[in-house]
Parts: C-alpha cells; structure tokens; sequence
C-alpha cells in the first residue's frame, strides 16, 4: 500500500515509516519540521514539508498522490505544556487532525492508524484494559481522546476504518542490523525519563529528578510500562495489514505488560551506563497514578502482537547507543 505518514520526521513516525518501507509498503511522509528532524527521515521514503493545518495543501497533497492509508503521528506531546496552553494543544491536535480527516474524506482515502496515548485513561486498573474507563488527567490526554471519538464518528458516519493505538511510555532507539544507531529520541523539550535519565551520565544535566517517593509502589515511586518504538512500529505494520484485509474498527493498548518504577530506570541507566550517577528527590507532580501498567492481549489474540524487547536493560542499552553517538541529537537543528 501506498501510505501517507503525517509526522513521520518525529520519534516513532520514523521508526514506523521505516517499518512500513520494510514490509514493502510505499511511503510518504508530510512533516511540518517543527518537531521532526530531516535526518530521521528513513531512505527510500518520499518526504514533503507541510502542515495538516493548512486545507489547501492537504487537498494538493491528496490530488497528487494516490494514498491507500494514512498513519497519523503530528501532534503536540508535552502533558505538562499542555496544562499551561490548552489553546495550543486543542487546535494542533484535534483541529488540525480534523483538517486531515476532512482531505481523506473528500478524496476517498477510508483507512487510518492513529498515534494515541495511555493518556487518556482514568483507570487505576493494573493492568489497563481497553474498555477501562476514560478521563484524561491533562489536556494533551483530552485532545487525543477528543481524536479517537472524531474517529469513531468518522466511522459510523462516513465509513472510514481505523486503528488506534494507545501508547504506554515509548522508549528506546532503532539500530541498524550492525548494531549502529540510526534513530532515537530527540525531544525539545525533552519531558521522557530515560532520555532525561541518560542526560546525567552525558555531562549534560547535574542529577535526574525522582518527583514523589511516597506512591503506593514497593520503592514509593511511580510505576510505568515501557515499550521499544520498533515494537511500535511493528504493531503499526500488524494493523496497517489488518485495515487492508477488511477489518474496520480496532483499539488497542501498547505496551509490554510489565512495569519499573522510577527508581528502577535509574538503577538501570546506572548498570547499562556503568556510571552512579546523582539522583534528587522531589515533591509529587500533580496528576501522577502510582502505577500504570498495559494489558496488550487484544492485540496479541487479535493480530499476534508480541513486543521483542521486554526486558528494560535492552531497551536502555539501545537508548544509550543512541545517545552517546549522537549527544546533541541529530544534526540538521
């Protein structure tokens, strides 16, 4: 198939369209580079610079490309800046996706992957289970459960067919069959743990931050479950291939089903770095659940999902080798 990956110059839209290339799909990539990176941008995919804000463009994009699919990652992603300009996250998140689901509709384009979040839960379920209840705890959460129920409408409505799929904490870099680094997290601001984690033993921040160590945790600290952007990706291809053989409607959580608190991160970020690096504890954050964990067996029953790096020390080692090759992440700021 022939697919449009909008954000495909960011973190796991590169790894997926990567994927995509591999399993023999065609791809194009529309990415504003207001987040993304050009040199994220695998080889052998089409790139064109735009912004699923702007309808006309999308129309042109629509008119001069025969898409079979889209795989939608083009959102904004900070929880906490979300909370200090909803304004921002409303309109790039749910007004531009709606421009988007607008252009498909008008050029006969019905098949969608969508880039959701654990955010959107208000189970204190272990694990989480898709049909837990909903109530997002920020307004980045809200804009992507705004997008899912946009989807579902869609659905009933105008018979589009969609997949979305509801991320835990991605993590991780994808290296090449020689062991060398190719993508990896370049976040601005970065906001996740292991990056911000690794920051320490790279010189380039004083100590990594534990917020809270009272939750209701063995070490009293947050509980999280990880999952590697090529187990992503792969889901991405599972459920690209799913749209294409007839199925219509899928929800699914990602994740790898097991959990590490904070502090375990840091110890293995030590053990991976070979560096004991400081750790400062800190007041709670508001809005932190004292654990959340994924059951992805929907996905496996359904479309024989299983994450291959299941164990956090793989999963750091990778970001380490990341990070140390490319310290100042990539090189086209």
């Amino acid at each position: 198939m022939h697919v449009l990956v909008t954000g495909g110059a960011g973190y796991v839209g590169s790894a997926t369209a990567t994927y995509f290339l591999n399993a023999g799909h065609q791809v194009t990539i529309y990415d504003s580079l207001v987040k993304g990176h050009v040199g994220a941008i695998p080889p052998g995919a089409s790139f064109i610079k735009g912004d699923i804000g702007d309808a006309g463009a999308l129309d042109i994009l629509f008119q001069s490309n025969d898409f079979d699919a889209v795989a939608h990652f083009a959102a904004f992603i900070e929880a906490g800046e979300s909370m200090q300009l909803p304004g921002k996250y409303f309109h790039n998140n749910v007004v531009n996706t709606h421009n988007l689901l607008a252009a498909m509709h008008r050029h006969d384009v019905n098949k969608l992957i969508f880039s959701s979040t654990a955010g959107i839960y208000a189970s204190k379920n272990t694990p989480i289970e898709e049909n837990d209840p909903v109530g997002p705890a920020s307004v980045y959460g809200e804009s992507k459960l705004m997008i899912e129920r946009m989807l579902y409408w869609y659905h009933q409505v105008a018979g589009l067919n969609y997949a979305a799929l509801r991320y835990f904490n991605a993590c991780g870099a994808m290296l090449a069959a020689d062991g060398v680094p190719v993508r990896g997290e370049d976040h601005d601001p970065e906001t996740h743990l292991i990056p911000l984690t690794l920051q320490v033993p790279l010189g380039q921040r004083d100590a990594i931050y534990i917020y809270g160590t009272d939750y209701q945790t063995h070490d009293g600290t947050c509980i999280r479950d990880y999952v590697h952007i090529e187990d992503l990706a792969s889901a991405h291809v599972l459920a690209l291939e799913a749209l294409g053989a007839g199925r219509n409607r899928m929800i699914y959580n990602l994740g790898n089903g097991r959990g590490y608190s904070v502090r375990e991160v840091i110890d293995v970020a030590r053990d991976v770095t070979n560096i004991d690096f400081p750790a400062t504890e800190s007041e709670r954050r508001p809005g932190d659940n004292d654990i959340l964990i994924a059951s992805s067996e929907q996905i496996n029953q359904d479309l024989g999902w299983e994450p291959r790096f299941t164990d956090l020390k793989d999963i750091m080692a990778t970001a380490w080798a990341w990070h140390t090759a490319y310290p100042q992440g990539y090189e086209d700021k």
